[in-house]
C-alpha cells in the first residue's frame, strides 16, 4: 500500500460514508485517481463492496469442500459380494467445512469459502454451518448438485471404503478465487484442502506467499494430494496422513524413519512445519527449524473414525493461533481428534474450549 492509498484508507476509516468528491478534496487528488486507488484497496481486501465498507477481521478462512456425509455401519463382519445388515446416517461434512465447525465451536473467528449446489442439501449445509462460521464467502452454483461423501464402516467403526461425488468443484477457477480475494486478504490464516482443481490450489498458494498470509494445507486424499504444486514455499503447515504424505513426497513409507524422510522432503519443498498422522499410532512432526518428534495417542474406545483427521487439523490451527509451540500444538490437535473418535458425529457436538482442555490434561499431562 502506497502513501496515497494509506491516506484514502485513513479517511474512509474516519468516515465510511465519505463521498467520492470529499475524498478527492481531502486527499488533494483528481477524481479518477481516487477511483483507481479505491479499486486497488478493494483488490487488496482493505475495503469491500460499495460505500467503502471496511472488512470484518476473520481470524481463519477455511477454503475447500463442504458436502453431505453419509455413513453406513455394518452390524456384523462385513462380507463382500452379498447383502450386509447395516444402519445409516446423514450429516454435514466436507474437510474445509468440518475444520471450520471445529474451530467455530472452539471460539475462533472463522469463515468458509466453498461451493454447493442450488438444491436442498446445499441450502441445508449453509444454514447449519452458519451457526459456527461466516458462510458469506461461499457460493451456490446453479445447475450443480451439492457434493456427497459416503463412507462404509465395519463393525469396529473403521472405514472400509468411501465414495465421493464432488464434480461441482471442477467448475471453480482461478478467476473465482481472484473475485473472492478480499476474504483472503482480510484473514489472519488460511486453511486449504485439495478439493479444488490444481490451478486453483496453485493460485491460492502463490498469492498467499506473495502477500505473506499464513497458510495450512491438508490434503483430502492421496489422489487429490497429487494436485499440489512441487513448490510449496510459504506454506506454514502441511498436515497429511501416511498415504497423502507418500503422494506429496514421492517416498514409500514403510518404517518410522520413512515418515521423517518423507516429512523432510516436504520441508525441502518450502513448508515450515509438517505433520504426518499414523492412525492409532499417533503422528510425527518435523519443522524447518529442526524440531522433530513422535506422539503416541492414549488407548481409547473408538466409536467412529470419520472426521478425526479434520479435528486434528482444527486443533493444531487453534493452538498455532494461540502461539503454542509445535509439540504441544500437535498434542492439542490429538486431544481434539480424541473427542471426535468418541462421537458418532463427524464433529463432536460437545466440543468447546473447556472440553478440549480437560481432554488434553487427561491424556497429555
Amino acid at each position: 500500500m502506497n502513501e496515497k492509498e494509506a491516506l484514502i484508507l485513513k479517511l474512509i476509516k474516519e468516515d465510511p460514508f465519505i463521498s467520492h468528491f470529499d475524498l478527492a478534496a481531502k486527499a488533494d487528488l483528481p477524481g479518477d485517481r481516487v477511483a483507481g486507488y479505491i479499486s486497488s484497496l478493494m483488490k487488496q481486501g482493505k475495503i469491500v463492496g460499495r460505500a467503502y465498507v471496511l472488512p470484518e477481521q476473520r481470524q481463519v478462512l477455511c477454503v475447500g469442500g463442504a458436502n453431505i456425509d453419509r455413513k453406513i455401519w455394518s452390524k456384523g463382519v462385513l462380507e463382500l459380494g452379498t447383502s450386509n445388515p447395516a444402519e445409516s446416517s446423514k450429516s454435514c461434512g466436507g474437510v474445509a467445512r468440518n475444520i471450520a465447525e471445529n474451530l467455530g465451536r472452539l471460539g475462533s473467528g472463522v469463515s468458509v469459502l466453498t461451493a454447493v449446489g442450488e438444491d436442498h442439501e446445499g441450502h441445508w449445509l449453509m444454514e447449519y454451518t452458519r451457526a459456527f462460521a461466516d458462510v458469506a464467502p461461499s457460493e451456490i452454483l446453479k445447475g450443480h448438485s451439492t457434493g456427497t461423501y459416503t463412507a462404509v464402516l465395519d463393525q469396529e467403526g473403521e472405514m472400509t471404503v468411501a465414495l465421493a461425488e464432488m464434480s461441482l468443484y471442477d467448475s471453480i477457477t482461478p478467476e473465482f478465487i481472484d473475485r473472492k480475494w478480499s476474504y483472503f486478504a482480510s484473514s489472519d490464516f488460511i486453511m486449504l484442502d485439495t478439493n479444488f482443481p490444481a490451478d486453483v490450489l496453485n493460485r491460492i498458494i502463490e498469492r498467499c506467499r506473495k502477500e505473506n498470509i499464513q497458510l495450512c494445507i491438508t490434503p483430502v486424499s492421496s489422489p487429490k494430494a497429487k494436485k499440489l504444486p512441487h513448490d510449496l514455499l510459504g506454506v506454514t503447515w502441511l498436515i497429511a496422513n501416511k498415504d497423502e504424505a507418500e503422494a506429496i513426497s514421492g517416498i514409500k513409507i514403510e518404517t518410522e524413519g520413512d515418515f521423517f524422510r518423507a516429512a523432510e522432503t516436504i520441508i525441502h519443498k518450502g513448508v515450515e512445519k509438517v505433520v504426518i498422522s499414523r492412525g492409532d499410532k499417533g503422528l510425527i512432526y518435523f519443522t524447518e527449524k529442526g524440531e522433530a518428534g513422535v506422539l503416541i495417542p492414549p488407548a481409547i474406545s473408538i466409536i467412529d473414525v470419520t472426521g478425526a483427521g479434520d479435528s486434528l487439523v482444527a486443533g493444531i490451527i487453534y493452538a498455532h493461533l494461540n502461539r503454542i509451540q509445535t509439540e504441544d500444538a500437535c498434542k492439542i490437535g490429538m486431544a481434539c481428534s480424541i473427542l471426535t473418535l468418541q462421537s458418532i458425529e463427524t464433529v463432536n457436538p460437545i466440543l468447546n474450549n473447556q472440553q478440549l482442555l480437560e481432554t488434553f490434561k487427561q491424556n497429555f499431562k
